[in-house]
């Protein structure tokens, strides 16, 4: 089997390349990024992704404040280059497994109040930011164009380099005490473990299920993830203190409910991911989930 992988250089998809690369099961590992082609220009998919068996789509627009000013240049990451993925997925042959977020949820009931049921992968989205909007119309671009196709959507992804963690890491070293949100819900992900889950999926033809969500289990605030990551750095984590949304204020609103049910995914014969809190203690140690799986 032939797996391509795009966004290769991102946070996800360098663990997906190290991790697909460690298995020894691939017969082509194939690792794309900007200085390979520009997957906005639709000339392009199809000279890259030639011949390959499965396609792991994990380039994005990340930059969450930022598409709330660049609304278009987002758009044509996150949906246009998906659209254009898709498209030589269907012509070639590919299946296409494409990386999808929380965001395309708002986190909210009709009434303006914070959910509390995870999210199923079939409940209609309603985004309330730009990029919620341009992941949305990229998932909808794949769903439609390529039908050997599935969306995997996830949320609050970090390793122990890049992400919140990392940053808790270094304001520790930098302050007395951290003013952390406690008023937004979701399920923090060690993106060493998303991508074993992702390479199960890939190794899993079978699965008919076309939108799936991957996340580690278990539910906390950021303000509880800032603690458990200070008490595993040995600090104090009574140096973090809970802080509302309305007191930290960012261009893009956060879901207030980000927690997205596994339901479809474990129904669909693959294995549950572990709990978010012992995914973070191996970020931080630096342990490698590359051969162990994710149960």
């Amino acid at each position: 089997m032939k797996l391509a992988i795009t966004g290769a250089a991102g946070l996800l998809g360098g663990h997906l390349v190290a991790h697909a690369r460690a298995l020894g099961v691939f017969d082509e590992v194939r690792p794309l990024d900007l200085p390979d082609g520009d997957l906005t220009d639709p000339a392009v998919p199809p000279r890259l992704l030639g011949g390959v068996d499965v396609v792991l789509h994990a380039a994005a627009w990340t930059d969450v404040d930022g598409a709330e000013s660049q609304e278009e240049a987002a758009h044509r990451v996150n949906a246009v280059a998906s659209a254009n993925v898709a498209d030589a997925c269907r012509v070639g042959g590919a299946r296409l497994i494409a990386v999808s977020t929380d965001y395309v949820f708002s986190g909210l009931n009709a009434d303006g109040s914070r959910r509390a049921a995870p999210y199923e992968p079939d409940e209609e989205p309603d985004p309330r930011t730009a990029y919620g909007r341009t992941k949305l119309a990229g998932e909808r671009e794949v769903l439609a164009r390529c039908e050997r196709s599935h969306i995997v959507r996830t949320a609050w992804v970090y390793d122990g380099e890049r992400g919140f963690p990392a940053t808790m890491k270094r304001l520790a070293a930098e302050r007395e005490t951290v003013s952390v949100v406690d008023d937004q819900v979701g399920s923090p992900t060690f993106a060493g473990d998303l991508a074993a889950a992702l390479l199960h999926l890939v190794q899993h033809p079978q699965v008919t299920a076309r939108r799936l969500h991957a996340t580690n289990a278990g539910v906390t605030t950021w303000f509880g993830l800032a603690q458990e990551t200070f008490r595993l750095l040995g600090d104090d984590p009574a140096r973090v203190l809970p802080t509302t949304s309305d007191q930290f204020r960012r261009p893009a609103e956060r879901p207030a409910f980000s927690v997205l049910s596994p339901r479809v995914w474990v129904e669909s014969g693959l294995p549950p991911l572990r709990a978010w809190q012992d995914g973070l203690r191996d970020a931080l140690t630096g342990v490698s989930r590359a051969i162990a799986g994710v149960s």
